[in-house]
């Protein structure tokens, strides 16, 4: 992760994980499992996933992507983590979050990450970061929580619909009564929010049914049924007090050629990229 000019080497882990209990599609006559097979519509062979490409249809010509043509997109091919901007946090809308991922410092010193969390703690911001990710360019939030590092993946502002909805034009007017009402109600829902106080009903019920299945018998042989991390090196940060050093003094220097008509707005740059 580029800070600046200071390197932050960490490694990236998904922060989340899917609870649901695993089910599979079987036929309701005899229970075999019903499987997808990818059959190519010319030849009408099962084609393995290694010998898959993706293509692009303008509804007059097909172009095919293979896998180096994707690898060798410099978007893709980059590996960093690149700190564009640090916002206020309340400036993020919650609408934008994707999915959350924890930073490990992957170095033999950790001061750097120590410095870069510190930082975001102290300033009460938010960094803004752009990467690559499964041949994707991503936009995600750099914030602390519990003294690690984690990065929100974004979605883009053009990924969020707008609402428009014809019934709320012209609004029914509320009254005081009816809001000071409103508001005693909220009050008496008040709490403190602890998500580990609530669990996924549905879930529960569904594995209470499967136990209760094995139970009495009513199960099926398996074997009749179905049948038969990302990681990088980083560089170790060899000036910690210089590359911050140079850093400031890039970014003022930055100001001043933008100021002077020098180069395009950040705006303007936003839009190209």
């Amino acid at each position: 992760m580029t800070f600046g000019l200071v390197n932050v080497p960490v490694k990236l882990y998904s922060a989340t994980e899917d609870h649901d209990v695993p089910l599979h599609q079987v036929h309701d006559a005899d229970g075999g499992r019903i499987r997808y097979r990818r059959v190519c519509e010319v030849c009408g062979e099962t084609v393995p996933f290694e010998h898959i490409d993706k293509s692009y249809d303008d509804g007059e010509q097909v172009v095919v992507l293979t896998r180096s043509d994707l690898g060798a997109l410099p978007a893709e091919s980059d590996r960093e983590i690149e700190v564009v901007e640090f916002v206020p946090s309340d400036q993020v809308d919650p609408i934008l979050f994707d999915k959350t991922y924890y930073l490990e410092p992957d170095s033999k010193s950790p001061k750097a990450y120590v410095l870069l969390r510190r930082t975001l703690e102290e300033t009460e911001r938010t960094a803004i970061v752009k990467f690559a990710l499964r041949q994707r360019t991503r936009l995600a939030a750099l914030r602390v929580r519990d003294e690690v590092l984690t990065l929100q993946t974004l979605l883009w502002a053009d990924e969020v619909r707008e609402a428009e909805f014809p019934a709320l034009d012209g609004s029914p007017t509320v009254s005081d009564k009816e809001l000071a009402m409103s508001a005693q109600l909220v009050a008496s829902y008040e709490a403190d929010f602890a998500p580990e106080d609530y669990t996924d009903d549905y879930q529960v019920q569904l594995r209470q049914l499967i136990d209760a299945k094995i139970e009495q018998g009513d199960t099926l042989d398996p074997a009749e049924t179905f049948g038969e991390a990302e990681e990088s090196e980083g560089a170790e940060v060899v000036d910690l007090m210089d590359a911050l050093r140079r850093s400031v003094e890039s970014s003022k220097g930055s100001k001043g050629s933008k100021s002077s008509g020098g180069s395009t707005s950040k705006k303007s740059t936003k839009k190209a990229g």
